[in-house]
């Protein structure tokens, strides 16, 4: 993990990780590019804070909080992910991942030695549209993650960022499809497109609107506004 992996902390969250107060640790960097994302700052900035930082930020919390979240930019870019769950796991701390699934071999290693214990996992698109809207071809990679989750039958969701322009009812129910066909069957979550001033892209807030009562009712759609 590089000297400062970690570009920002937030200290309390009740909402980023079902049923639990949590802090989130925020990754520099990322290996997307996705036109809608608003976390500029984090996806090109560097990392301000360093491992033992975070850790020692944790200490402070105990007793407060139950679990760490790690979310980014992209926390599985940084090799020592393992090492630094460890660490948060001996302070008694839960860990959900936030991660677009692009390195299987990390989460899978993570999830088999009990280093984490809920994953949120964005299915950025189809696979048709993947290396439009994220600016990565690597959408095998995801999908090793996707089956793997589903056949370990580990505790995780999936989730889109829905931009009207983008992203069209008949590409969601696509998407609803192929995860029906994997045989995922939890809550399939749906958040609505933020449009603010630190956009990655020059995307512009949405002129189409999105029709959710021709959405599939394969799997149960939760929208996160």
């Amino acid at each position: 993990m590089s000297l400062k992996p970690i570009y920002d902390i937030t200290a309390f969250t009740a909402l980023d990780y079902p049923d639990h107060l949590a802090t989130i640790f925020w990754f520099a960097k990322c290996n997307m590019r996705c036109q809608y994302c608003y976390n500029k700052d984090i996806v090109l900035g560097d990392g301000e804070i360093t491992q033992e930082q975070a850790l020692e930020f944790l200490d402070s919390r105990a007793g407060l909080l139950e679990a760490v979240v790690l979310s980014g930019g992209e926390a599985t870019l940084y090799d020592d992910l393992l090492e630094f769950c460890i660490k948060i796991k001996e302070k008694n701390f839960k860990i959900k991942l936030d991660t677009n699934g692009l390195n299987p071999l990390l989460v899978q290693l993570l999830v088999e030695n009990n280093l984490v214990d809920y994953i949120a996992l964005d299915y950025k698109a189809p696979k048709e549209k993947f290396l439009t809207i994220t600016k990565n071809k690597h959408f095998d990679d995801f999908a090793k993650t996707l089956n793997f989750l589903i056949a370990k039958d580990f505790p995780f969701e999936v989730r889109t960022t829905v931009h009207n322009d983008l992203l069209r009812v008949e590409e969601i129910n696509r998407i609803i499809d192929d995860l029906y066909k994997r045989g995922y069957r939890g809550e399939y979550y749906l958040q609505s497109f933020l449009f603010t001033d630190t956009i990655l892209s020059k995307l512009k807030e949405e002129k189409i609107t999105f029709e959710r009562e021709k959405l599939s009712d394969k799997l149960r759609v939760v929208w996160r506004e």
